[in-house]
Protein backbone atom coordinates (compact mmCIF):
# COMPACT_ATOMS: atom_id res chain seq x y z
CA UNK A 1 0.00 0.00 0.00
CA UNK A 2 1.32 2.96 -0.81
CA UNK A 3 0.45 7.16 -1.31
CA UNK A 4 -1.65 9.54 1.23
CA UNK A 5 -5.30 8.84 2.10
CA UNK A 6 -7.73 11.17 3.65
CA UNK A 7 -10.26 9.94 6.25
CA UNK A 8 -13.47 11.25 7.24
CA UNK A 9 -15.06 9.89 9.85
CA UNK A 10 -18.58 11.55 11.34
CA UNK A 11 -21.76 11.22 12.54
CA UNK A 12 -24.47 13.81 13.40
CA UNK A 13 -22.57 15.10 16.55
CA UNK A 14 -18.83 14.84 15.61
CA UNK A 15 -16.57 15.27 13.00
CA UNK A 16 -13.09 13.26 12.50
CA UNK A 17 -11.28 14.77 9.24
CA UNK A 18 -7.27 13.51 8.46
CA UNK A 19 -4.91 12.29 6.13
CA UNK A 20 -2.21 9.78 6.54
CA UNK A 21 0.91 8.79 4.18
CA UNK A 22 2.97 6.07 6.10
CA UNK A 23 2.66 2.55 7.39
CA UNK A 24 2.61 3.68 10.93
CA UNK A 25 0.45 6.55 12.37
CA UNK A 26 0.57 6.85 16.01
CA UNK A 27 -1.90 8.95 17.71
CA UNK A 28 -0.85 10.20 21.55
CA UNK A 29 -2.31 12.19 23.84
CA UNK A 30 -4.87 12.01 27.41
CA UNK A 31 -8.07 10.61 28.00
CA UNK A 32 -11.31 12.73 26.50
CA UNK A 33 -9.58 14.20 23.46
CA UNK A 34 -11.75 11.68 21.27
CA UNK A 35 -9.46 8.93 20.56
CA UNK A 36 -11.40 5.85 21.48
CA UNK A 37 -14.52 7.80 20.16
CA UNK A 38 -12.74 7.56 16.96
CA UNK A 39 -12.02 3.89 16.98
CA UNK A 40 -15.75 3.59 18.23
CA UNK A 41 -17.56 5.04 15.23
CA UNK A 42 -15.29 2.80 12.60
CA UNK A 43 -16.38 -0.56 14.30
CA UNK A 44 -20.02 0.70 15.01
CA UNK A 45 -19.70 1.61 11.07
CA UNK A 46 -18.52 -1.74 9.77
CA UNK A 47 -20.68 -4.03 12.29
CA UNK A 48 -23.90 -1.82 11.13
CA UNK A 49 -23.06 0.10 7.83
CA UNK A 50 -25.83 3.16 7.27
CA UNK A 51 -28.08 2.53 10.37
CA UNK A 52 -25.01 3.25 12.55
CA UNK A 53 -25.89 6.64 11.67
CA UNK A 54 -22.03 6.93 10.34
CA UNK A 55 -20.26 7.66 7.70
CA UNK A 56 -16.54 6.95 6.95
CA UNK A 57 -15.09 8.58 3.46
CA UNK A 58 -11.99 7.03 2.58
CA UNK A 59 -10.57 5.58 -1.13
CA UNK A 60 -9.78 2.29 1.25
CA UNK A 61 -11.52 0.19 3.52
CA UNK A 62 -10.52 1.46 6.88
CA UNK A 63 -11.42 -1.19 9.50
CA UNK A 64 -10.64 -2.16 13.41
CA UNK A 65 -8.06 -4.75 14.64
CA UNK A 66 -8.77 -6.15 18.06
CA UNK A 67 -9.36 -9.71 19.83
CA UNK A 68 -7.69 -13.03 20.48
CA UNK A 69 -7.88 -13.80 16.41
CA UNK A 70 -6.13 -10.43 15.34
CA UNK A 71 -3.35 -12.43 13.89
CA UNK A 72 -5.73 -14.69 11.94
CA UNK A 73 -7.95 -11.45 10.99
CA UNK A 74 -4.52 -9.01 10.47
CA UNK A 75 -3.21 -11.51 8.10
CA UNK A 76 -6.14 -11.61 5.30
CA UNK A 77 -6.33 -7.93 5.68
CA UNK A 78 -5.05 -6.50 2.33
CA UNK A 79 -4.74 -2.44 0.99
CA UNK A 80 -7.00 -1.52 4.33
CA UNK A 81 -5.97 1.38 6.73
CA UNK A 82 -6.33 -0.97 10.41
CA UNK A 83 -7.21 1.51 13.34
CA UNK A 84 -6.06 -0.14 16.77
CA UNK A 85 -6.76 1.14 20.21
CA UNK A 86 -4.32 0.72 22.88
CA UNK A 87 -6.08 -1.67 25.05
CA UNK A 88 -4.89 -4.46 22.36
CA UNK A 89 -1.65 -6.26 24.22
CA UNK A 90 -0.92 -7.06 21.09
CA UNK A 91 0.64 -4.16 19.96
CA UNK A 92 3.53 -4.22 22.19
CA UNK A 93 4.73 -7.66 21.16
CA UNK A 94 7.42 -8.44 18.63
CA UNK A 95 4.84 -10.52 16.66
CA UNK A 96 2.70 -7.87 15.91
CA UNK A 97 6.00 -5.73 14.42
CA UNK A 98 6.92 -8.76 11.73
CA UNK A 99 3.33 -9.21 11.00
CA UNK A 100 3.51 -4.99 10.02
CA UNK A 101 6.50 -5.24 8.38
CA UNK A 102 4.92 -7.74 5.75
CA UNK A 103 1.90 -6.12 5.33
CA UNK A 104 0.40 -4.10 2.60
CA UNK A 105 -1.75 -2.56 4.82
CA UNK A 106 -1.72 1.01 6.76
CA UNK A 107 -1.60 1.09 10.64
CA UNK A 108 -3.36 3.93 12.31
CA UNK A 109 -2.06 2.50 16.39
CA UNK A 110 -3.50 4.78 19.28
CA UNK A 111 -1.09 4.00 22.69
CA UNK A 112 0.05 7.08 25.06
CA UNK A 113 3.22 4.24 25.34
CA UNK A 114 6.33 4.28 23.32
CA UNK A 115 6.45 0.86 20.53
CA UNK A 116 9.42 0.27 20.48
CA UNK A 117 9.67 -2.87 18.23
CA UNK A 118 8.20 -0.05 15.55
CA UNK A 119 10.25 2.10 13.45
CA UNK A 120 7.73 4.86 12.87
CA UNK A 121 8.55 8.16 11.88
CA UNK A 122 8.61 11.40 14.62
CA UNK A 123 6.25 13.08 11.59
CA UNK A 124 3.75 10.54 12.04
CA UNK A 125 2.72 11.22 15.89
CA UNK A 126 -0.02 13.13 16.15
CA UNK A 127 -2.95 14.18 19.02
CA UNK A 128 -6.60 15.07 18.58
CA UNK A 129 -7.98 18.18 19.28
CA UNK A 130 -11.82 19.33 18.82
CA UNK A 131 -10.85 22.84 17.05
CA UNK A 132 -14.59 24.05 16.62
CA UNK A 133 -18.09 23.72 14.92
CA UNK A 134 -17.80 22.11 11.42
CA UNK A 135 -18.72 24.68 8.58
CA UNK A 136 -21.47 25.99 10.47
CA UNK A 137 -23.14 22.66 11.93
CA UNK A 138 -23.41 20.95 15.13
CA UNK A 139 -20.77 18.91 14.42
CA UNK A 140 -17.37 19.15 16.60
CA UNK A 141 -14.75 19.37 14.30
CA UNK A 142 -11.84 16.96 15.60
CA UNK A 143 -8.15 17.26 13.77
CA UNK A 144 -4.69 16.17 14.61
CA UNK A 145 -1.81 18.14 15.04
CA UNK A 146 1.96 16.96 15.31
CA UNK A 147 3.05 16.09 19.10
CA UNK A 148 6.56 17.35 18.46
CA UNK A 149 8.15 20.13 17.10
CA UNK A 150 9.02 19.15 13.39
CA UNK A 151 12.02 21.74 13.22
CA UNK A 152 13.97 23.05 15.74
CA UNK A 153 16.28 25.63 14.40
CA UNK A 154 19.78 26.07 16.13
CA UNK A 155 20.15 29.08 17.57
CA UNK A 156 23.93 29.37 18.07
CA UNK A 157 27.08 26.54 16.69
CA UNK A 158 26.86 23.76 18.45
CA UNK A 159 29.87 23.08 20.16
CA UNK A 160 29.41 19.30 20.29
CA UNK A 161 27.46 16.75 17.62
CA UNK A 162 26.10 13.44 18.36
CA UNK A 163 24.94 11.44 15.41
CA UNK A 164 22.89 8.32 15.73
CA UNK A 165 25.23 5.63 14.53
CA UNK A 166 28.45 4.69 13.08
CA UNK A 167 27.74 4.97 9.22
CA UNK A 168 28.17 6.76 6.17
CA UNK A 169 26.01 9.75 7.86
CA UNK A 170 28.50 9.88 10.79
CA UNK A 171 31.75 9.78 8.80
CA UNK A 172 30.19 13.24 6.88
CA UNK A 173 29.36 14.78 10.03
CA UNK A 174 32.49 13.67 11.83
CA UNK A 175 34.58 15.08 8.92
CA UNK A 176 32.45 18.46 8.97
CA UNK A 177 32.86 18.87 12.16
CA UNK A 178 36.47 18.61 12.66
CA UNK A 179 36.91 21.52 9.88
CA UNK A 180 34.80 23.65 11.91
CA UNK A 181 36.25 22.89 15.76
CA UNK A 182 33.10 20.65 16.46
CA UNK A 183 33.24 17.59 18.68
CA UNK A 184 31.71 14.67 17.13
CA UNK A 185 30.45 11.96 18.57
CA UNK A 186 28.64 8.64 17.97
CA UNK A 187 25.88 7.21 19.65
CA UNK A 188 25.71 3.70 18.61
CA UNK A 189 22.66 3.48 17.96
CA UNK A 190 19.53 5.47 17.98
CA UNK A 191 18.50 3.17 21.71
CA UNK A 192 21.47 4.36 23.29
CA UNK A 193 21.26 8.32 22.47
CA UNK A 194 19.28 9.50 25.66
CA UNK A 195 21.47 7.34 27.80
CA UNK A 196 24.56 9.47 25.99
CA UNK A 197 23.17 12.87 26.58
CA UNK A 198 22.55 11.73 30.26
CA UNK A 199 26.04 11.07 31.33
CA UNK A 200 26.84 14.51 30.29
CA UNK A 201 27.92 16.57 32.23
CA UNK A 202 28.28 20.28 31.44
CA UNK A 203 25.25 22.04 30.54
CA UNK A 204 26.59 25.08 29.07
CA UNK A 205 27.70 23.38 25.74
CA UNK A 206 25.12 23.51 22.94
CA UNK A 207 24.39 20.21 21.48
CA UNK A 208 23.04 18.79 18.52
CA UNK A 209 21.94 15.38 18.13
CA UNK A 210 21.35 13.94 14.29
CA UNK A 211 19.08 11.27 13.83
CA UNK A 212 16.96 9.28 11.74
CA UNK A 213 13.62 10.74 12.09
CA UNK A 214 12.06 8.13 9.74
CA UNK A 215 12.49 5.74 12.59
CA UNK A 216 12.91 7.78 15.72
CA UNK A 217 9.60 8.09 17.20
CA UNK A 218 9.42 5.34 19.90
CA UNK A 219 12.26 7.46 21.87
CA UNK A 220 10.93 10.93 20.70
CA UNK A 221 9.23 11.22 24.34
CA UNK A 222 12.12 10.78 26.17
CA UNK A 223 14.84 13.02 23.54
CA UNK A 224 11.78 15.71 23.76
CA UNK A 225 11.44 15.98 27.39
CA UNK A 226 15.30 16.19 27.81
CA UNK A 227 15.58 18.91 25.18
CA UNK A 228 12.90 21.14 27.11
CA UNK A 229 14.33 20.39 30.59
CA UNK A 230 18.02 21.11 29.48
CA UNK A 231 17.40 23.80 26.96
CA UNK A 232 20.78 23.50 25.44
CA UNK A 233 20.00 20.21 23.10
CA UNK A 234 18.65 20.62 20.13
CA UNK A 235 17.55 17.60 17.71
CA UNK A 236 17.93 17.76 13.80
CA UNK A 237 15.84 14.89 12.73
CA UNK A 238 15.68 14.47 8.26
CA UNK A 239 14.55 11.49 7.04
CA UNK A 240 17.91 9.84 7.07
CA UNK A 241 21.39 10.79 5.83
CA UNK A 242 20.71 9.80 2.39
CA UNK A 243 17.51 11.63 2.32
CA UNK A 244 19.62 14.27 2.91
CA UNK A 245 21.73 13.78 -0.15
CA UNK A 246 18.64 12.89 -2.05
CA UNK A 247 16.93 16.45 -1.49
CA UNK A 248 20.22 18.36 -2.22
CA UNK A 249 21.25 19.13 -5.62
CA UNK A 250 24.10 16.78 -6.00
CA UNK A 251 22.36 14.22 -8.21
CA UNK A 252 20.80 16.17 -11.49
CA UNK A 253 18.15 13.42 -11.66
CA UNK A 254 14.16 14.32 -12.32
CA UNK A 255 13.34 11.29 -11.53
CA UNK A 256 14.85 12.13 -7.68
CA UNK A 257 12.79 15.39 -7.57
CA UNK A 258 9.79 13.75 -8.29
CA UNK A 259 10.21 11.35 -5.93
CA UNK A 260 11.65 13.78 -3.11
CA UNK A 261 8.56 15.55 -3.78
CA UNK A 262 5.67 13.16 -2.40
CA UNK A 263 7.71 10.15 -1.46
CA UNK A 264 4.56 8.23 -0.07
CA UNK A 265 3.38 7.97 -3.75
CA UNK A 266 6.63 5.91 -4.46
CA UNK A 267 6.96 3.76 -1.08
CA UNK A 268 5.14 0.47 -0.92
CA UNK A 269 4.29 -0.38 2.98
CA UNK A 270 5.12 -4.15 2.31
CA UNK A 271 8.40 -3.60 0.86
CA UNK A 272 10.06 -0.43 3.35
CA UNK A 273 9.20 -1.13 6.97
CA UNK A 274 10.15 2.68 7.23
CA UNK A 275 11.05 5.48 4.92
CA UNK A 276 14.90 5.46 5.45
CA UNK A 277 15.04 2.22 3.78
CA UNK A 278 13.85 3.46 0.29
CA UNK A 279 15.87 5.94 0.74
CA UNK A 280 18.74 3.91 1.13
CA UNK A 281 17.77 2.24 -2.23
CA UNK A 282 16.61 4.81 -3.90
CA UNK A 283 20.53 6.38 -3.28
CA UNK A 284 22.47 2.99 -3.38
CA UNK A 285 20.16 2.23 -7.16
CA UNK A 286 21.03 5.77 -8.65
CA UNK A 287 24.52 5.76 -8.06
CA UNK A 288 25.62 2.47 -8.79
CA UNK A 289 28.35 2.65 -11.65
CA UNK A 290 29.08 6.26 -11.05
CA UNK A 291 32.00 8.66 -9.29
CA UNK A 292 29.54 8.79 -6.47
CA UNK A 293 28.49 5.22 -5.65
CA UNK A 294 26.77 5.00 -2.39
CA UNK A 295 27.37 2.32 0.30
CA UNK A 296 25.90 3.10 4.02
CA UNK A 297 28.48 1.42 6.04
CA UNK A 298 30.99 3.21 4.47
CA UNK A 299 31.24 6.76 2.83
CA UNK A 300 32.81 7.28 -0.13
CA UNK A 301 35.20 9.78 0.22
CA UNK A 302 33.88 11.58 -3.09
CA UNK A 303 31.32 12.77 -1.07
CA UNK A 304 33.68 14.50 1.08
CA UNK A 305 35.14 16.55 -1.98
CA UNK A 306 34.92 20.20 -1.47
CA UNK A 307 32.01 20.42 -4.37
CA UNK A 308 29.97 18.00 -3.09
CA UNK A 309 30.18 18.28 0.45
CA UNK A 310 29.35 21.84 0.28
CA UNK A 311 26.31 20.98 -1.82
CA UNK A 312 24.82 18.47 0.79
CA UNK A 313 25.85 21.41 3.64
CA UNK A 314 23.83 23.80 1.83
CA UNK A 315 20.82 21.40 2.39
CA UNK A 316 21.38 21.43 5.88
CA UNK A 317 22.37 24.67 7.12
CA UNK A 318 18.49 25.53 7.86
CA UNK A 319 18.86 23.08 10.41
CA UNK A 320 22.25 23.58 11.91
CA UNK A 321 24.72 26.79 12.07
CA UNK A 322 27.89 24.97 11.24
Amino acid sequence: MKGKHKIVVKNNRLHYEFEIKRNITIIKGDSATGKTTLINMIRQFANLGNASGIEIECDAPCTVLEGNLWQMLLKNLSGNIIFIDEENQFIRQQEFAELVKASDNYFVIITRENLYNLPYSVEEIYGLYSSGKYQNTKQIYQEMYHIYPLNQELSCKPDKIIVEDTNSGYEYFEAISKEKNIVCESAGGKTKIFAMLEQLKAETESICVIADGAAIGPEMDALYKMTVEKGNIKLYLPESFEWIILSSELLEDKEIKDIMDKPENYIESQEYFSWERFFTKLLVDKTAGTYLKYQKGKLNPTYLHEKNKNIILKNIKNSIDF
